[in-house]
């Protein structure tokens, strides 16, 4: 086997030029310093999937240091130490002989534990595999054969741009969203945290999304226009149908990381008004948590009206999870009609302690 670090887990696209930052995945690349030489692997997954780059950062800062245990790796490093356990050690392999390349879907990582009653693998997969190792500074070896067969010589220190290549498409940032012409000498911190923004419509749409995820029916015509459309209007937001019969619904929302949120009861605030025949139409809180749950990765919270409604503000109230990676808010709609929202708010109460209410008036 041959040893080698995380040299990069880098987010792309990352930085935007407009200030966003988006991450379609990351590019991880495994170096092998004594050998120059590295092998890339590309990572795809949910926007801040892994955050693999705040695991390397945990990894560097001070063993006595108190680090929230907000991310699971880092908190199964931190209980199988309680158990006087501790992971020794990642070995790669691959399950097709003859892979192009190293990817998750063609890969087997097992992780060495060592603890009171000996050392054992236990098998997982290679995301989970490297964030552990990178959690508990443990050393990552990929098999021989693998290393020959895969990597690439790199006769100087930079150890990105050679495989920015290997980022599909999807994941680089189009024209004019500066990406920097050389890479940064130092792996990046955490990603940037953004407050709600662009909440009195001054600035249009800026901001907000309209999803609409059903599309267009299935019997109508190729080149028919959306089902559903939005559009700013002074201080306020409008949500339409703008097919006789719509097929699925709707929403316009703004997403923001929850990272300042996590362990927080929120509250999306906002007055909205409904014209008559607004079949489903109301307020959405939206929590998507991070790719590594099990199970259910996403709570939808929300409250629903129908007809015609004057100007009312409503409130949803939710607690968001330690794991959490995202928040949506704005407004939804299911069928024809029209909804407007003015005056969105949200607000947390990190001392809150009572259950998360419905949505009320």
């Amino acid at each position: 086997m041959t040893t080698v670090r995380i040299a990069y887990a880098e987010p792309r696209p990352g930085r935007l030029a407009n200030g966003e930052f988006q991450t379609r995945g990351h590019l991880v690349v495994l170096a092998d310093d004594a050998g120059h030489r590295a092998v890339p692997i590309w990572m795809r997954g949910d926007p801040g999937a892994g955050d693999l780059s705040y695991l390397l950062e945990l990894a560097g800062l001070p063993a006595g240091q108190v680090i929230a245990a907000d991310v699971p790796q880092e908190l199964t490093t931190r209980l199988l130490g309680a158990a006087r356990a501790r992971v020794i050690g990642v070995d790669i392999d691959v399950t097709e002989a003859d892979a192009a390349a190293l990817s998750p879907e063609v890969t087997v990582v097992r992780i060495g534990l060592a603890g009171p009653a000996g050392t054992r693998q236990v098998t997982a997969d290679l995301g989970l595999g490297l964030a552990l190792a990178a959690a508990a500074g443990a050393p990552v070896r990929l098999a021989d054969a693998v290393m020959d067969r895969l990597a690439v010589p790199v006769p100087g220190d930079d150890l990105l741009t050679p495989f920015l290549d290997r980022v599909p498409p999807v994941a680089r940032a189009g024209p004019g969203h500066g990406l920097p012409s050389r890479p940064m000498a130092t792996l990046r911190g955490r990603r940037p945290r953004y407050e709600p923004r662009n909440l009195d419509f001054a600035a249009g749409l800026d901001r907000w999304d309209l999803d609409a995820g059903a599309g267009p029916a299935p019997d109508s015509e190729p080149d028919s226009e959306p089902d559903y459309a939005a559009a700013a209007e002074a201080d306020s937001a409008v949500l339409s149908s703008s097919a006789p019969r719509p097929a699925g619904s709707a929403a316009l929302v703004q997403a923001i990381f929850a990272d300042d949120y996590r362990g927080a009861t929120v509250t999306f605030s906002a007055e909205i008004r409904a014209d008559p025949r607004t079949e489903q139409a109301g307020l959405r809180l939206e929590i998507i948590r991070h790719w590594w749950r099990v199970g259910r990765a996403r709570e939808d919270h929300g409250l629903t009206t129908s007809g015609r409604r004057p100007w009312t503000r409503y409130e949803i109230t939710a607690r968001i999870p330690a794991d959490a990676d995202q928040i949506r808010f704005g407004i939804a709609l299911t069928g024809s009609g029209r909804i407007a929202l003015r005056n969105p708010d949200l607000r947390a109460d990190p001392q809150a302690g009572a259950e998360p209410t419905a949505g009320t008036p």
